[in-house]
């Protein structure tokens, strides 16, 4: 069934899901700061809109995809937030990775208005948006959910109920605080492994088959040359930031402070990917961590 979406927030994993929602035949109003991802969109079948109130203006779905928790505190809450002009039974869809009490603070301002949100963070990354594929994990009412689910699986191929409000973000940071250990941590096996005369790609080979495999070294190898169609065989160009990764991690800081738990490989990470933002490369792929431990001569 055919339903109208409010998407606001069309970046490189933004854009990619409205278009999926649009070949699943709904009908889209779009809002974005960015002018040219509006038009995107437009030339896809989406309708413009001039500001997110007007994306979200009689939707049945409205979905954001934002950069962070001040971004989507700021459009949300207030008198003249998005929450005062979506109707009451509306569903919501907070897209973005936010800082789980972010997520909770306006999940709250929603239920005082009778709107039902959820927190979807993505995994998966622009390739997955692209393709469709993408793992959403979701906090919030599980009716609420079912409820969503049509549109999940317009835009994704995993859906994973974490808990209540706020599970899904933590759940996501969790998933991304051990994705960044890991990358660093392949990073230097192989840099080691090469600097003892080592091939990469023989080295990534027996990883693979042996109990150091992990996700980096099968999927997204960081050594260039190893593997096609990655960000390292492209000058790490495209893929997840090292800005995005260190505000991930910056969050897993966030969260074991608010918890008090103990997360030192996590803090060790931060530091790692904020001494290389530092060196020039917050833009390039997480992947581009290698450049930390081998330098090409």
């Amino acid at each position: 069934m055919s339903s109208t979406i409010g998407f606001i927030g069309l970046g490189h994993m933004g854009g990619p899901m409205a278009q999926n929602l649009l070949k699943a035949g709904h009908r889209l109003q779009v809002f974005d700061l960015v002018p040219e991802a509006i038009q995107s969109l437009v030339q896809a079948g989406a309708a413009a809109a001039a500001s997110a109130a007007e994306a979200a203006k009689g939707a049945d779905l409205v979905i954001t995809m934002l950069p962070a928790s001040r971004h989507v505190e700021g459009l949300y809450l207030g008198s003249e937030g998005l929450l005062a002009s979506i109707a009451e039974g509306t569903l919501v869809l907070e897209c973005s990775t936010i800082a789980p009490e972010s997520a909770r603070k306006v999940s709250a301002a929603a239920s005082r208005r009778g709107i039902r949100m959820l927190d979807a963070p993505v995994s998966g990354g622009t390739g997955g948006a692209v393709a469709g594929t993408l793992t959403f994990i979701v906090g919030g009412s599980a009716a609420d959910l079912e409820s969503a689910r049509p549109y999940l699986e317009a835009m994704g191929k995993n859906i994973f109920h974490a808990g209540g409000a706020g599970a899904g973000q933590v759940a996501k940071i969790c998933n991304n605080m051990l994705l960044g250990i890991l990358m660093a941590g392949t990073s230097e096996a192989l840099a080691l492994g090469v600097a003892n005369g080592l091939d990469p790609k023989t080295l990534s080979d027996i990883i693979a088959k042996s109990s150091g495999r992990n996700w980096a070294t099968e999927l997204y190898n960081p050594w260039p040359g190893v593997m096609e169609n990655v960000p390292s065989s492209k000058d790490y160009a495209g893929g997840f930031g090292v800005d995005l990764m260190l505000k991930d991690l910056g969050l897993a800081a966030e969260a074991s402070m608010h918890a008090r738990a103990t997360t030192p490989l996590g803090e060790l990470a931060r530091n790692l990917y904020a001494l290389h933002s530092t060196q020039g490369h917050g833009k390039l792929d997480f992947s581009s961590i290698l450049k930390l431990y081998h330098q090409p001569r």
